[in-house]
């Protein structure tokens, strides 16, 4: 159970929610909210990003990409823990359950009213699972050509937090656009980190991210580009959305953000950017959470309530 933990990568998991509960809880502030909906949107984005990290570990584990030279830690097949027919079960069991709480998930949202939505998002689910492989499996792989980012941030930031608004009110709201593609920069700087930390070992191996064809220096100024505009789309969405001042309380969250960005301005080893995952993923959490309480309360009133 301990390998199977570890291959699973449960530090990436808070990073991989962030946008189902900022769309849930906009739904919630306009006063659309369904419990079913949030769980099983939760599950199916969780069981996404454990099959995503099973596949990346597969894929990498049997192409020889994860080696002596890899920067990050040992993976499971790397390692021997896990072998590669063990983990290839393990993706098809996880792709498995992943649909089945997608089925739940638009059975909740769309019942028997919306049965060409239903279809479109039936459509989404199996084509998120088959992405979610497909990074680093097989010899198409597209994590190998550097597409990577791409499907990070649709799916993880326009998707996820889209998607889940749109089961609550059957409608788009474009200016949720604004957190969505903030959530999709910063996850898409979570992947930008951990290959601007691999980028010596990915070269040898010929996987061809965007880090490796663009150079480190490239990819440092590409990251600053994602976080900050991630900050500012946000600010933006406040002001936009008529925001109280103790509705700011999310902005407590650009503190290790911008601690963020001073380490990887000054970093000039790739092994000392490990680290940095764990805190640009839990920082997006946080900001996550804390934007959403704002959407639904007035900080004050809850401190008095509470207190």
């Amino acid at each position: 159970m301990k390998h199977w933990i570890e291959a699973a990568r449960v530090r990436t998991l808070p990073l991989s929610v962030s946008g189902i509960i900022v769309g849930s809880f906009y739904a919630m502030s306009q006063a659309m909210f369904n419990w079913n909906i949030v769980l099983f949107a939760l599950l199916t984005t969780l069981g996404l990003q454990i099959l995503s990290n099973f596949a990346n570990d597969y894929g990498d584990g049997v192409k020889g990409t994860d080696n002596a030279d890899r920067v990050g830690p040992k993976r499971a097949i790397q390692k021997g823990t896990i072998t590669p027919f063990q983990m290839k079960n393990a993706m098809i069991l996880t792709s498995f359950i992943t649909l089945c709480f997608a089925i739940l998930l638009i059975y909740y949202a769309f019942k028997e009213s919306y049965l060409m939505y239903s279809f479109i998002f039936l459509i989404l689910g199996v084509l998120a699972i088959a992405s979610a492989i497909r990074y680093t499996v097989g010899k198409g792989a597209y994590g190998y050509r550097g597409y990577g980012d791409v499907f990070v941030f649709i799916f993880f930031g326009l998707v996820s937090t889209f998607g889940v608004y749109f089961m609550f009110s059957k409608e788009i709201d474009w200016l949720l656009l604004l957190p969505a593609t903030a959530i999709g920069f910063l996850s898409v700087g979570v992947l930008n980190l951990n290959n601007m930390r691999d980028e010596e070992s990915d070269r040898k191996a010929g996987k061809n991210t965007v880090v490796v064809k663009k150079g480190g220096e490239w990819a440092k100024k590409y990251h600053y580009f994602l976080i900050i505009s991630a900050m500012v789309l946000v600010v933006l969405f406040a002001i936009l959305n008529g925001f109280h001042f103790d509705q700011y309380i999310f902005l407590a969250a650009y503190l290790p953000l911008i601690s963020h960005l001073m380490t990887v301005r000054k970093n000039r080893n790739p092994k000392l950017l490990d680290p940095e995952l764990k805190k640009l993923a839990l920082s997006t959490f946080f900001l996550s959470v804390l934007l959403a309480l704002g959407l639904i309360y007035f900080i004050s009133d809850l401190l008095v309530t509470y207190i």
